[in-house]
């Protein structure tokens, strides 16, 4: 992992402030952040204290709760009048990043067709981008190609660069590939196991896809020869399964989770697609698919994490038909937030398991 900036100190101060920091705990990695590198810089300029803390990943679920424990330990120090806090952010990735510039590789699976997998994963991708990460997506369901629509460049078409790999198209913030952009709309693609497994070699190892902080990646539905492959070919950092409440689809959830299982592949949590319905008119909550079945599911799986339960919401439909995924069409709708915060929640999930992987400090100057 690269060192963190030096720390950089005036008016004599710095020890105070520095020691204050040290009280101050990442509350995801329940270590401070002076030890895990997260201070780029602690000065005293005057009677304001004035510090840069480096997050895990942009899109950090707990950054409200940083800056206010920050603010709380630096006033503390005798002569601060005032903090002044500025974030950056620096997505960590494990010891052997799973591609070249790529830090982490998320799949996206179901177990089925029909629960909202692809939406799920577009609005992710977008949501992590707006957030400020640098992020691509993968569709990886050649058979039923679904992301090229969804990120509104069905007509575009994939070229290579001139180190004759394939150059990903860029949508919304959002680099991607996608097997719609391939092939002509509507036609059917009748390939065996052997084919599928070069097709996906060449989208993650032969795409010039640059640096990255998350990729993720739209699996088809069920446990077959794109998962095998996926797995065969690339480190994962984790899964995430979606699914809706009903106990059909909460079966072949489970299948999946188990699928992951076996190939040692870590489930990151589980999201409740079209978990509630409100009525626009009244207000009222229908529970149209049967709500809280993500929550069984994780508990019969000792206590996976559910990210998120998403709302059944027409917008969310109809962004996706128009090209612009929901968190960017209609960011303040009850769906797209919950998206929102599910990306969130799965980046802190991300940088949770990062850092439990090595139990040695980061560097720090």
């Amino acid at each position: 992992m690269p060192p963190s900036p030096a720390v950089r100190y005036n008016s004599g101060m710095h020890e105070n402030l520095l020691a204050a920091l040290r009280t101050v705990n990442d509350p995801e990695l329940h270590r401070d952040l002076v030890s895990l590198g997260m201070i780029e810089r602690a000065e005293l300029v005057g009677g304001t204290a004035e510090i840069k803390v480096n997050l895990t990943t942009p899109a950090c679920p707990l950054k409200a709760t940083i800056e206010a424990d920050v603010t709380r330990a630096a006033m503390l120090v005798g002569g601060v009048d005032s903090v002044r806090v500025e974030f950056g952010a620096q997505v960590r990735t494990q010891a052997t990043p799973p591609l070249p510039g790529v830090k982490n590789v998320i799949v996206v699976g179901s177990g089925k067709g029909g629960v909202g997998k692809s939406s799920v994963a577009s609005n992710l991708a977008c949501a992590l981008a707006r957030m400020g990460a640098s992020v691509g997506l993968l569709d990886a369901d050649v058979y039923g190609p679904s992301i090229a629509h969804m990120m509104g460049q069905g007509s575009a078409r994939i070229t290579a660069n001139a180190e004759k790999k394939m150059q990903p198209i860029e949508a919304h913030g959002v680099r991607f590939l996608s097997m719609g952009n391939l092939m002509p709309a509507g036609q059917a693609l009748v390939w065996r196991g052997p084919m599928l497994h070069s097709a996906i070699q060449q989208f993650l190892k032969d795409a010039a896809w640059g640096t990255l902080d998350y990729l993720i990646v739209d699996l088809p539905p069920g446990t077959g020869d794109v998962q095998l492959s996926l797995t065969q070919t690339v480190q994962l950092t984790g899964a995430v399964i979606v699914t809706t409440p009903q106990d059909v689809a909460l079966l072949d959830a489970s299948r999946a989770i188990d699928m992951f299982r076996k190939a040692n592949v870590p489930i990151l949590g589980i999201v409740e697609n079209m978990s509630y319905f409100v009525a626009p008119d009244t207000g009222h909550s229908y529970d149209i698919f049967g709500r809280g079945g993500a929550k069984k599911l994780a508990q019969s799986f000792g206590g996976l994490p559910v990210l998120g339960e998403v709302p059944l919401d027409t917008e969310v439909r109809q962004d996706s038909d128009a090209g612009r995924p929901a968190v960017l069409a209609h960011p303040d709708s009850p769906a797209a937030l919950s998206l929102s915060q599910i990306a969130r929640n799965l980046a802190g999930r991300i940088s949770v398991q990062t850092f439990q992987g090595s139990l040695e400090p980061l560097p720090m100057a």
